[in-house]
Parts: structure tokens; sequence; C-alpha cells
């Protein structure tokens, strides 16, 4: 997950620029279609854990190149997060008590302003050499079991007190007490008063995503006619070929398909990711669902994404500009076909092929190393 997190995110940075990462990460549907595209359960809090802790590892031994420096984590991790924004801070010429401040009110907003019953056990800090920051948090409810996460960008922040959040993802939770929401104007007011100290002005919106308490992926999550662009492209004989030709590799197509989801991740818009179940079409989920993970395909989709990136280091873009093509012509084939994926026959042509690449899951690794004792998928 690191590899291919890594390599993703870079190929981002290469396109569009440190500052469009930043912006992405702070999309919730983007950031869960990321995580479903690296393996992870495709609906589960798990993601922002794995996610984060795999960008950190990927990104920051090459943080001086790549412009982009990930902090905290979860538990013990979060409480680093001030030392480590100054470390970056002392590294950059940035100014670290006004990072270390941004990621304290972050997180005092989310945990005591916003009394929706998540107590925050997750804060990261993205941060980039010009200072712009992405902060990603997330709660829990110890009553339900339930997670929530808080997005952040600081191209968005224009008062901490005031809705700052490019997103809040949950499932609703009935009315809540959230005063930084635009609303709560009056009792803001109140309050002030009798602690006279003064917010400055309004936010913008609040963008929700709820995730379903199901683990298993099921056809209502995803958009069958996108999904079914992608499984085209990758198994009908004359989109196959070309498909193949767009990236200038010979490619069988289950890596096609795996590639085709990626590319999107790399350059789709926002509106591609309001169904993120459909990412875990490229590499499963480590729970089994849709399927386990085909580590021979996962493998090759690093090699073809980390190859592309050494070649453009030297100046031939030609494999790496293929990604790009390839997404504009799935997105072709979705628009001129639309092809809708029989959802069922997909699954069990990936369950069928399994074996064969290599498929996984973490119980099945468990088994493996401590005979029938089964790890938490959470």
């Amino acid at each position: 997950m690191t590899a291919l997190g890594s390599a993703i995110s870079e190929h981002v940075i290469h396109h569009y620029g440190t500052s469009s990462l930043l912006s992405r990460l702070s999309d919730p549907f983007w950031f869960q279609a990321l995580g479903s595209v690296m393996g992870m359960d495709w609906h589960s809090s798990g993601i922002t854990t794995s996610v984060l802790g795999a960008l950190k590892r990927g990104l920051n031994p090459r943080s001086h190149e790549l412009g982009l420096y990930v902090c905290g984590g979860r538990g013990r991790h979060s409480r680093n997060t001030p030392d480590e924004l100054r470390a970056y801070a002392d590294r950059t010429g940035l100014d670290g008590e006004s990072l270390v401040r941004a990621s304290r009110l972050a997180a005092r907003v989310d945990n005591n302003a916003i009394a929706d019953g998540f107590q925050i056990y997750l804060h990261g800090f993205i941060v980039s050499a010009t200072g712009e920051w992405t902060i990603v948090q997330q709660g829990l409810n110890d009553s339900t079991g339930f997670a929530r996460r808080y997005h952040w960008h600081s191209a968005n922040v224009k008062d901490f007190t005031l809705e700052p959040h490019t997103a809040i993802v949950g499932e609703p939770q009935g009315e809540i007490m959230n005063l930084v929401a635009a609303a709560a104007s009056p009792a803001q007011k109140a309050i002030l008063e009798i602690s006279r100290t003064s917010p400055d002005r309004t936010l913008n919106g609040l963008r929700k995503l709820s995730m379903p308490a199901h683990h298993d992926v099921r056809a209502y999550d995803v958009d069958l006619t996108r999904l079914g662009a992608v499984l085209a492209a990758a198994y009908e004989r004359d989109f196959h070929d070309f498909g193949s030709l767009l990236l200038l590799e010979k490619l069988g197509p289950r890596t096609l398909q795996s590639l085709a989801l990626v590319a999107e991740i790399i350059h789709g818009t926002p509106t591609r990711f309001s169904d993120p179940a459909r990412f875990s079409f490229a590499h499963g989920g480590k729970d089994g669902h849709p399927f386990p993970v085909p580590l021979k395909t996962y493998d090759e989709t690093i090699g073809i994404l980390q190859r592309s990136l050494e070649r453009a280091r030297i100046g031939d873009t030609e494999k790496l500009d293929g990604l790009r093509r390839l997404e504009r012509f799935v997105r072709a084939v979705e628009q001129g076909f639309a092809p809708q994926a029989d959802f069922n026959q997909a699954i069990a042509r990936e369950k069928l092929i399994s074996d064969s690449l290599g498929g996984k899951t973490v119980s099945q690794r468990d088994r493996k190393r401590h005979g029938s004792r089964q790890l938490s998928l959470f």
C-alpha cells in the first residue's frame, strides 16, 4: 500500500502539483476511492489510518524532492504532530508555530465545538513546502462503534470558528450541537459575550458521505455504467488492444482493469468519485470484498506506475502520459457506448481467477502465520 499510494501521489504531483494533491485529500470521495484502489475495505474506518500511514511512510523520505510532508497519525502519533511540524518548518523556513496553531485549533474544533458524540483519535496533517495544508481527522463514537472523518484544506479556511471543513464524513446521528455552523451565530454571540473573544466570519457548506454498515460490495454501491466502461476496455478485444497501445505496455486484461481505475484516481474530476466502492474493483479488499486482493496484479500496477515515473525523470513522458490517455479513453467508452456492467458476473470472474493472481485476504494471511486465529479487520 505504501508503494502504490506513493506512486499515485507522485503521479498527481507530477501532472497537477502538490496543491492539487492536498485538495484531493481534502475531498472525502477521492480519499475513500484512493483507499479502495489501494486494497482497503472499501467502507471501513481503517481506510483513514491506512492511507495516511502509507503516504507518511512513502512520501516523507522524499519530502525535499516532492515538496510535501505528512505529520501525525493515530493515537500517540497524533501527539507528535507539533514536533513534526516544527522540524519540517525548520528545514523549509515555514512558520512552524502557525502550523502548530492550525493543527491544535482543528483538533479542538472537531473535539469540542462539534458535540456529535465522536472523540478524535486520529489527526493527520499534510503540509507543502509553501505552507499549504490539509488536515484529516477521525473520531470514534464508543456507544455505536462508528467512526466519523473530518476534512480540512487551508485554501478554504477563512476562519476556524465558522465551518472551516471541506467535508465531514459519517453516518447521520440526528441533531447535534455544531458551534462552528453558520446557523450557530446566535449561540456564538452569546458565548462571545461571556468569553469576550471574537470570531471572524462565515464559511461555506458541508459535504456528507455516509458509508453503509454492510461489509460486502453490492450493486447499488457502484455506478454500473462507469464500471462497465472499465470492464469493456479491459476485456473486449477491440477496446483492450487499443487500451494497451495507449500505455505502450503488453498488458493482460486484468492489469488493464486495475490501471484504468488507478488512472481515474490520478486524472479524474471530482464528480467521478461519488461511488468509491467502484474503485475496489481495481485490487479488491483485504476483507475479501468484493474479492481477495490479487497480489500479482497489485505488483504489476505498482511496477508500471514506478517505471513510468522513472522514464519521466529522464525526459521520456510517453508512458506517464499513457495513463492520462487511458482515463480519457475509458471515459469516451462510457459516454459513447454506456455499457452496463453485470455486477454478479464481474465478481464471479474475479473469484474464479483469484488463485492464479495470488488472491489473499487478511484472514488468509493470518491463518497461514498463526494457525486458525484470525486478524481483526478494523
